[in-house]
């Protein structure tokens, strides 16, 4: 399907529409790590010259997302299994005292805002479309989460989370079975049921290692079946 673009706007602008739209493909996994993205195809499908093309990926590649290789050309970054483990050990750590913060800072209002959040993810198991099961919850699994985040209200930590959750769906989705997302909303959503019950008794101790337990486990969702080929 062809992307239409505004001719009109200007190539900043351009470049960010490419960027936001190759970014959401690569967190939804339609790319496989290692995954050649053609500057030519990008730029036909969006009607667009090279350069806000290469300005998109050039902003995908600061973000970690894929690689420039020089005589190859843009790739999807491939991470081995250590570096995964790493990362999400880190990640772990850091979305786990949030969580804690949240519990000791949360307002009667915020609990119904991340309890609707909550229920929403509950409601995804019944879509019967594994693609779109998965990307719906990438996408509200990312707003459960960022709704912990506006509990605590700190700019200098949701920032730093935006990266790492980019990157965290880039290595689930690109890394193993394809799809993995949609095999485990009920799994991850009951998980997502006791850190909410954490933050409601306003245990910020619980509430902290039941985070770093839910984003520790993560990498099983990497490992379960064969990697997906490059192509």
């Amino acid at each position: 399907m062809t992307v239409i673009l505004d001719p009109q706007r200007n190539r900043g602008r351009l470049s960010g529409q490419v960027y936001e739209t190759v970014k959401t493909r690569l967190l939804d996994g339609e790319y496989a790590a290692g995954a050649k993205l053609s500057v030519e195809a990008i730029r036909t499908e969006f009607g667009v010259s090279k350069q806000p093309v290469m300005e998109a990926l050039r902003l995908l590649a600061a973000d970690g997302l894929v690689e420039i290789l020089p005589q190859v050309g843009c790739v999807v970054m491939r991470y081995s299994l250590q570096e995964v483990d790493d990362f999400f050990e880190i990640f772990a750590a850091f979305e786990g005292a949030i969580a804690g913060a949240a519990a000791e800072r949360r307002t009667d209002a915020d609990l119904i805002v991340l309890e609707a959040a909550s229920r929403r993810i509950e409601r995804i198991s019944a879509e019967p479309d594994p693609r779109a099961r998965s990307s719906e919850y990438r996408l509200e699994n990312r707003a459960f989460h960022e709704e912990v985040h506006r509990i605590v209200n700190s700019r200098i930590m949701t920032d730093a989370s935006r990266r790492m959750w980019d990157l965290s769906d880039l290595l689930i989705n690109t890394t193993g079975r394809e799809l993995p997302l949609s095999y485990v909303a009920g799994e991850r959503h009951a998980e997502h049921e006791a850190i909410l019950d954490a933050i409601r008794q306003g245990d910020g101790r619980v509430a902290r290692n039941l985070m770093e337990e839910h984003i520790r486990a993560t990498p099983r969702l990497v490992r379960d079946g064969a990697p997906r080929p490059s192509v």
